[in-house]
């Protein structure tokens, strides 16, 4: 039995009462018979799992999507997930990439969607390949470690793709070439707006820093703003917190490719 939606097909089986998988693919009608699968579109018959290019059907290429949570102690406590691995059969193409890349990741205690991982993140360890959990590139969460306040300026100088940012008190050695840079207005010595970015970090002295405010996403920061700045978010990611973690896996191999496993490194997290 199965029930066609807009993008994809519904399964439901009798024996176990329940819908046991999603198909991206959308036929009349679907049937198992004599140890093969068959399927009817457009008025021709389909032998599914005997073409040579897999996750291709009715001639279309589809990706190979797997979507799961992990949740050891449900409720008890909330974790801290570090690492994301999977086992599988083929896992390296041409180019020596792994197979397998995770395009969803989050917890309940995370808004959206912050972090995936390329399949060039994986590295392969005692015959599964393993990756730190990595943030998306560009998130913005002032509550992690990555991000520090420098002070406020106290002259603003040069052009826009060489702005020197001066203040009274040495600057330290956290912040580094290539970090992000954020400006907020100060009222009384608290800050009344948020924080917008100034730029990107070119070079920096004991007490002095200098940006590159050029983007069109960028602001060039001005005198008794307080200044912030932000690390690499993929770089600087220390995994994911929440009673669970979600996760979704994409293949886009034409070659057949069977998944085993998939884990993650867990521990207790403490505030």
């Amino acid at each position: 039995m199965s029930l066609n939606c807009e993008s994809y097909t519904l399964s439901y089986s009798e024996t176990s009462k329940g819908w046991p998988s999603f198909y991206s693919f959308n036929p009349d009608f679907m049937i198992g018979m004599n140890s093969y699968f068959y399927s009817f579109k457009g008025g021709n018959i389909w032998r599914h799992n005997t073409g040579a290019n897999r996750n291709t059907y009715y001639d279309q290429f589809r990706s190979a999507t797997i979507k799961s949570v992990f949740n050891p102690e449900p409720t008890l406590s909330i974790k801290l997930f570090k690492t994301l691995s999977y086992e599988a059969t083929t896992t390296v193409d041409d180019t020596n990439q792994a197979r397998w890349e995770c395009t969803e990741l989050f917890t309940d205690l995370t808004d959206g969607n912050p972090g995936s991982m390329l399949d060039t993140y994986f590295e392969e360890k005692e015959g599964e390949w393993f990756s730190y959990l990595r943030t998306n590139s560009g998130t913005v969460n002032w509550k992690q470690r990555s991000a520090n306040g420098v002070g406020v300026c106290t002259n603003v100088s040069g052009p826009n793709t060489a702005v020197v940012v001066t203040f009274s008190t040495p600057i330290g050695s956290i912040l580094n070439i290539g970090d992000n840079v954020y400006a907020a207005t100060l009222t009384a010595g608290v800050a009344t707006t948020q924080p917008i970015l100034a730029g990107v970090v070119t070079g920096k002295t004991s007490t002095t820093i200098t940006i590159d405010s050029s983007s069109a996403s960028a602001t060039t920061p001005t005198i008794g703003q307080f200044i912030m700045f932000i690390k690499n978010a993929v770089a600087e990611s220390h995994g994911a917190r929440g009673y669970y973690l979600e996760f979704k896996l994409k293949n886009d191999s034409t070659d057949p490719v069977e998944l085993f496993s998939v884990g993650s490194s867990v521990m207790k997290s403490y505030p």
